[in-house]
């Protein structure tokens, strides 16, 4: 299970007829607003595609400037890194291995890196033995 906020934007003049339809079209749950057109909605899918259909729903409401996710929950997807992590050992299969050669290591301790680094580091999980 999927839950997701989302921040829609509206403007003032609009705000009262998109939070009515809002509150009507069954894809979210309706929570607060302001008086400067930002409102706060939760949707909740089966998977991040369910997600995204119903965000699709919420985009062409009329009157709805944007509509984006802030915050998200992946009940599953949580789980299944949770179990990479405590079935994985702490040494990786490429740091045992005395035979791969050296320039076929990556490192991701560099800080001046880190956003590209993190990128590759998160790709490297589906990846154990560290062999690119």
């Amino acid at each position: 299970m999927n839950i997701s906020s989302i921040v829609v934007q509206t403007l003032p003049k609009f705000l009262d007829e998109v939070v009515k339809s809002l509150k009507s079209c069954e894809v979210c749950d309706y929570h607060l607003h302001d008086e400067k057109g930002r409102i706060i909605i939760t949707i909740e899918g089966e998977d991040v595609s369910e997600e995204l259909s119903k965000l699709k729903v919420i985009e062409a409401i009329p009157h709805v400037i944007a509509a984006d996710m802030q915050m998200a929950y992946s009940e599953d997807e949580l789980d299944a890194n949770i179990k990479v992590i405590n079935e994985s050992d702490a040494v990786p299969n490429l740091l045992k291995n005395e035979d791969v050669e050296i320039d076929r290591v990556t490192y991701h301790g560099d800080l001046k890196k880190k956003d590209g680094e993190l990128v590759n580091f998160a790709k490297s999980l589906s990846n154990p033995d560290g062999v690119e």
